[in-house]
């Protein structure tokens, strides 16, 4: 079972279940609360997540046995999972996200395919466009809206604001991560924006993605009516979005892990929690 875990990163799912329970919470405020649905909602990350997650592995396990960042420590490369398991691990989950969304709304069944498409057909990408780290970005961009879509049944000017703002953001940082492997993604043609830009520009590039989602999460009060608890979240948040730029530069890598995962995990459960406090006092 650890293994497994560690295979889809499960520590890796602060990022994007917050925006999730936003979604639903939004949703909450005009529809009925109810349970069931928010433990769908759930369910439906998780199985998601690691399906795309196992997913991503198994598609890039020859890779991975070559990046000596990755060898001796992604599970496939090391021996510890099977090829086939992966897949079957994938199969299983894909499985039990569609059949979950059956019980949710018919909206949400029929949408569940194109999801596990983003989600899935992006460990393709790096192999033929730099545009890699939006198709990621999509991917996690789908929950706060897909839990939206959970509780309510149609779409709505609020949550989709938010998934662009997570869209931004997840590939603003995805694109910081991918400075470690710039010179080998080089060598094996793979795509990415160090790649395309190097590494200085595409930090720069991540700055203005990160600067679009300061800049849509300040809009969103114009189409929802949030107290004033909101503006503390939205500060913690962009400061911390500030914050990560100011750990790594082009040529110093060596906080790249504090800034990816640390500070965006903590931006994400601070902003996430701080934002559900205020849809459950207004």
């Amino acid at each position: 079972m650890k293994k497994y875990f560690s295979l889809i990163k499960f520590s890796h799912t602060v990022f994007a279940m917050p925006f999730a329970f936003i979604g639903f919470f939004l949703a909450s405020k005009t529809y009925d609360f109810e349970w069931i649905t928010l433990i769908y909602v759930i369910l439906c990350m998780i199985f998601a997540r690691s399906s795309a997650m196992a997913f991503n592995r198994y598609i890039d396990r020859k890779i991975d046995s070559q990046n000596v960042r990755t060898a001796n420590v992604r599970e496939i490369p090391n021996g510890s999972i099977s090829p086939n398991n992966a897949l079957i691990f994938v199969i299983l989950n894909s499985i039990l996200f569609i059949t979950i969304t059956y019980f949710i709304n018919s909206l949400c069944f029929a949408l569940s395919p194109v999801a596990l498409l983003i989600i899935l057909g992006y460990s393709y990408t790096k192999r033929f466009t730099s545009l890699c780290h939006i198709i990621l970005g999509l991917g996690l961009a789908l929950a706060p809206i897909g839990a939206y879509l959970a509780v309510s049944g149609e779409f709505n000017i609020t949550p989709i604001l938010f998934s662009l703002a997570v869209l931004f953001w997840v590939s603003g940082f995805d694109i910081i991560y991918s400075l470690q492997d710039e010179r080998f993604d080089k060598s094996q043609k793979l795509h990415s924006f160090p790649v395309l830009l190097g590494g200085k520009k595409a930090l720069n590039l991540s700055k203005i993605l990160h600067l679009f989602v300061i800049l849509i999460l300040s809009q969103i009060p114009n189409y929802f009516n949030f107290g004033n608890i909101y503006w503390i979240g939205f500060i913690i948040f962009s400061a911390l979005l500030i914050y990560q730029h100011t750990l790594v530069k082009h040529n110093d890598l060596s906080k790249v892990n504090l800034a990816f995962f640390t500070l965006n995990g903590f931006a994400s459960i601070i902003f996430g929690t701080i934002i559900i406090i205020d849809l459950t006092m207004i």
